[in-house]
């Protein structure tokens, strides 16, 4: 069995942590168990911060799409419950559409081709065949949509891994497993 490692309370963190996740929970309304997780370190906390607010090509659907499959794909029910959450509110998914994507279930064309690219991605370790490529292309994504959905791919694998290393306890909505 190995060790659990707790969620912190703000007073067990640096001040750097505590300001930045009081900041955050009087925008947001609450501290994800994730973010206050990476506050142990105020510097990952900081980076993590910048990163996962960064600019994107992609359109909204298209980020919780690549957050869903990569979370499924790396089974991360911390992660897949947060994004379900996010897929609703910021993509207008729903329950079905998003039980549908963790399936790899499309029908439309281009969330198609943007899965099969995503899932040789992880599945592959950045390998993608040729094929699946010219389809990404081909219906209509371009060379910065790649890049922003690998440098997307590596943002959910770092927040997959860390809730596999720690086992936190899931602060949204359980999602049912598939």
């Amino acid at each position: 069995m190995k060790p659990k490692i707790e969620v912190p309370s703000l007073d067990k963190l640096s001040k750097k942590s505590q300001n930045f996740l009081t900041a955050m929970q009087k925008t947001t309304g609450k501290i994800p168990n994730m973010y206050s997780i990476i506050g142990y370190s105020e510097n990952a906390l900081q980076s993590y911060s910048s990163f996962s607010n960064r600019k994107s090509s992609l359109s909204s659907a298209d980020k919780e799409i690549i957050n869903l499959l990569v979370s499924q794909l790396n089974d991360c029910d911390y992660c897949i419950a947060a994004h379900a959450v996010k897929a609703k509110a910021n993509a207008g998914f729903t329950d079905q559409q998003i039980t549908a994507i963790r399936k790899f279930e499309f029908s439309d064309t281009k969330q198609k081709a943007l899965g099969t690219f995503i899932k040789e991605v992880v599945e592959n370790k950045g390998t993608v065949k040729p094929e699946t490529l010219e389809q990404f292309f081909n219906v209509g994504y371009t060379n910065e949509n790649l890049v922003d959905a690998v440098l997307l791919v590596a943002d959910r694998i770092f927040t997959n891994y860390l809730h596999a290393v720690t086992d936190m306890p899931i602060d949204f909505p359980e999602v049912p497993k598939i």
